[in-house]
């Protein structure tokens, strides 16, 4: 892997580059899409090509290892060959579900003992396995296995998680060191910083993860909770430390308020379930503003969806027609409105990069902030 700063931006911490992976380059900020169980919901994957432009997609560490199970994924060639998407793709560790399964899990040194939320086996995760599975499922981009804590987090719980996570992430590199990719291509560690929002913690967690000197770095532990200006803060003290030529990864983050503010903090990539999750439930993000059209002020509103923006299939139906697929519960109305968030979300980083590029991004965040607070 290798990652090149493109541009920068004079009035912020914003940059524009090149990631180059073995399935591709990544252009830099960047969205990735979440594709939890090998599939982003309700999108095929020429979709995400040619209609979203997405350059990478998530799979969970996780989810994959309980269904099919990694020994699928290796027989039938890795993740990659799978499910068909031969772009760059990232898979994260399982620690989130550290944290979102915390009634169905036990945590020690040696590492997390789980109950699937499948059918209540149980199984055992360590900083190896997790390694061997990320291995055998074939990810460019692979993710260290942590503890994400929750918001609020008592000090000495924060410390202690954090500490051991950074044990954790020599086990990792230990076993990603001396193990080879399965599937003759490069993989890349990412190790995460934590720390909960006490600054000394995160101040000393990411001094720790840059001293590994790996070839990227992910931000972990925000979006749980925390009020947004203390996600900024967070960002920002982090951002000021990690490695300025390596690639910063905001895991987990956000908005697309949460990503332009984030983006002149100096993170690259970013991922959220968001998209496609608020547009099962009808809410939609434009450059306007963001408008829930479930709402009765929507049901002869036989406009487009979005008449300027970059999706072409949220150019051709209507927004009373989207309503009413969305109150029917019907399969291509979840269709319709991820295509739509999906494509808002490249969109938006796209332009980013633009701006970056053209040294004006900083006053056109702040414009496109405002416009973007707007409920439609």
């Amino acid at each position: 892997m290798k990652f090149t700063i493109q541009h920068t931006d004079a009035g912020s911490s914003a940059r524009s580059g090149l990631l180059e992976t073995a399935h591709g380059q990544i252009q830099t900020p960047i969205f990735m899409p979440v594709g939890t169980a090998a599939t982003v919901k309700g999108v095929h994957q020429h979709e995400l090509k040619e209609d979203i432009q997405a350059q990478i997609i998530l799979g969970n560490t996780y989810h994959l290892y309980l269904r099919p199970g990694v020994d699928v994924l290796q027989k039938g060639g890795g993740l990659h060959k799978f499910n068909g998407w031969d772009k760059p793709m990232l898979t994260d560790s399982g620690g989130y579900q550290v944290y979102s399964l915390s009634g169905r899990r036990k945590i020690k040194e040696e590492g997390v003992t789980f109950q699937s939320h499948i059918d209540g086996s149980r199984h055992f995760f360590t900083p190896e396995n997790v390694m061997d599975i990320q291995r055998q499922i074939g990810a460019d981009i692979i993710m260290a296995f942590d503890e994400c804590t929750p918001y609020p987090c008592d000090k000495k719980y924060a410390k202690a998680s954090m500490e051991m996570t950074h044990r954790w992430l020599k086990r990792c590199c230990d076993r990603f060191d001396s193990t080879e990719g399965l599937y003759g291509y490069e993989q890349t560690l990412f190790p995460i910083v934590q720390g909960s929002t006490y600054k000394d913690l995160r101040k000393q967690s990411a001094e720790t993860i840059a001293s590994f000197e790996r070839k990227g770095n992910a931000i972990g532990g925000l979006s749980v909770g925390e009020p947004a200006e203390m996600m900024y803060e967070t960002t920002e003290l982090v951002c000021g430390i990690l490695p300025k030529d390596k690639p910063r990864y905001l895991m987990g983050v956000g908005t697309p308020i949460n990503l332009l503010e984030c983006i002149a903090l100096g993170v690259d990539m970013f991922d959220c379930v968001l998209p496609t999750r608020n547009a099962r439930h009808g809410l939609l993000y434009t450059a306007r503003g963001s408008m829930n059209i479930k709402n009765k002020k929507w049901a002869d509103d036989f406009s487009p969806i979005d008449e300027d923006g970059p999706c072409a299939t949220s150019r051709f139906y209507n927004k009373a027609y989207l309503r009413h697929l969305i109150h029917s519960k019907e399969i291509l109305g979840a269709q319709i409105a991820s295509l739509h968030n999906l494509s808002f979300f490249l969109w938006l980083v796209g332009e980013a990069r633009k701006h970056i590029a053209a040294g004006d991004f900083a006053s056109w965040k702040t414009q496109m902030v405002k416009q973007l607070a707007v409920r439609l």
